[in-house]
């Protein structure tokens, strides 16, 4: 029988290893995609959580590039899909065709759709119709998708990394409160700063541009999953979670503000998600167990796409952004 303290010498060295690979891994995107330490840094953490993620932000800051690059250097299979309004279901997770054999017998085959990888963008997920956006759901949610009535498995890991531009809504269908609280993290893709914009001049208009070579494999990065779930969690970083989160629901806050602004707040999945995310963001520094730092950081990200505020909130300038920094003030 393993004892305790060999247990935690195991995750120990674990962490040790794997923050090594991360390292690696991070290097290896900033290559490729300038500027966007914070954007990165989330990404990986939404994968290490083994979560889903929204990226926001204008056309032409390489989120894109972003999604293959990280593929790439993760080891996973990458696709990609442009939503459009004329996008159905079976677009996404495949279709039955009928055959007919050298015999003449038929019968009817599964075709894979481009949700069966490792890695899918959802490349403006916002523009496709409700019902094409529901075929992601059980994707999402449960790693399998049912056509025909016949189940199929997805491969793992399987990760989604979705965009959307804040900026054109018409002909857009905003995406249902089921399907937001579905992604574990909102991250928002900013314009790069001036040096980073230089170098990006600077590399990518020449005769030769980098490319990105795999650092980790398919399997290590589940076992970084795993090794993210054993890390150990103190009592003062599961009571900042539970108490950022339910201070946020409007029912059960003591805060006035809140009970003002916010029309419905983040359920029990903001939590662990939370959990998830904090455990990911100390194994990205090397760290063995996170802290009310890491919950605060991650806050915005998490909870954002998870509330809700009033029209009278929203009529006067209040944002879900500002409130979420009110709540944390308390753990700073």
């Amino acid at each position: 029988m393993t004892s305790l303290s060999e247990a935690n010498d195991d995750v120990i060295r674990a962490v040790e290893h794997t923050g090594e690979q991360i390292a690696r891994v991070k290097e290896g995107i900033g290559r490729l995609v300038f500027g966007q330490e914070q954007v990165v840094e989330r990404v990986l953490i939404t994968i290490l959580a083994g979560g889903h993620g929204l990226l926001v932000g204008v056309p032409g800051l390489a989120k894109t590039r972003l999604v293959h690059t990280t593929g790439i250097v993760l080891g996973l299979f990458d696709r990609r899909i442009q939503f459009t309004p004329d996008l159905m279901p079976g677009d996404i997770v495949g279709s039955e065709v009928l055959e007919e054999a050298d015999n003449g017998r038929r019968a009817f085959r599964f075709i894979q759709g481009p949700v069966f990888c490792q890695l899918l963008m959802a490349d403006e997920i916002n523009r496709a119709s409700p019902r094409t956006q529901s075929a992601l759901l059980q994707a999402m949610q449960e790693r399998h998708v049912t056509v025909a009535g016949q189940r199929h498995e997805l491969p793992r890991p399987f990760h989604v990394l979705a965009t959307q531009n804040p900026l054109e809504q018409e002909g857009t269908y905003p995406l249902p409160e089921a399907q937001l609280d579905r992604f574990l993290m909102q991250i928002d893709v900013n314009y790069p700063d001036l040096d980073a914009e230089r170098r990006m001049l600077l590399e990518t208009t020449g005769d030769a541009e980098a490319t990105a070579v795999a650092v980790m494999r398919d399997d290590d990065v589940e076992a970084a999953q795993r090794l993210v779930r054993r890390m150990p969690v103190g009592e003062s970083v599961v009571d900042a979670i539970l108490q950022l989160v339910r201070s946020a629901r409007p029912e059960e806050t003591e805060l006035e503000e809140v009970r003002n602004t916010v029309a419905w707040g983040p359920g029990p999945r903001a939590s662990q998600a939370l959990m998830l995310a904090v455990r990911a963001r100390a194994l990205m520094d090397g760290r063995y167990a996170p802290s009310v730092d890491d919950v605060v950081e991650l806050a915005d990200p998490i909870l954002r796409h998870r509330m809700a505020l009033s029209f009278a909130a929203r009529a006067e300038g209040t944002t879900v952004s500002g409130v979420i920094d009110r709540l944390c003030r308390p753990f700073r």
